[in-house]
Order: C-alpha cells, then structure tokens, then sequence
C-alpha cells in the first residue's frame, strides 16, 4: 500500500491536487524519551507528473511536519488525465502513486 493519497478535483478549467503523504518528517534535532537524537529521516525530493510530463518538483528539508499535506493547482488536466506523485527521502526511501483525474 502507498504511503501517498491524492484526490483531484475539477473546477473552472483547473485541477487540484490534494496530496496526503505519511511520513515520520524527524529533522534530526528532536530527542527520545531516554534523551537520545532521533536520526533525521525526511523527504528531500517531490515530483508530480501530469500525463507522464514532470509538471512541478520541490526540495524539501527536515522542517516540515509529519505527514506532510500539499494543495497544487494545475492549470487545465482533463477527466481521465494521469497524475502521478513520486518522493524519495534522504534514507534513499522512494514511494509514487498514481490518480486518474475524475
């Protein structure tokens, strides 16, 4: 099972793409409970591809929350369009998932 849900929505010749990736996001500073840092482990890299076509990419960092929620706006798409979402993390960790645009 992916670790990414997207849902798309149409409206006024746009898609929006909600994506909800699970993911632990631990920037490296935070510590256990028995005071011990807990390795960094976060997404460095995002894709989204329309159609097989790499529509927008965005580095990340170890900043941002725990299972992280992104809103995109793509301008046109149509009913029966691919999108696909891909990250890979700083462990070399990869997951993609795929959304037929309804």
């Amino acid at each position: 099972m992916s670790s990414i849900k997207i849902r798309t929505k149409r409206r006024n010749g746009q898609t929006q793409i909600r994506t909800l990736i699970t993911h632990p996001m631990e920037n490296g500073r935070n510590k256990d409970k028995k005071k011990q840092l807990i390795p960094a482990h976060y997404i460095q890299q995002l894709w989204v591809e329309h159609n097989q076509v790499k529509v927008m990419s965005c580095n990340m960092a170890g900043s941002i929350s725990k299972n992280p929620f992104f809103v995109f706006q793509l301008i046109g798409g149509n009913v029966g369009d691919k999108i696909t979402i891909t990250w890979e993390d700083n462990l070399g960790n990869t997951d993609t998932n795929d959304r037929i645009i309804d």
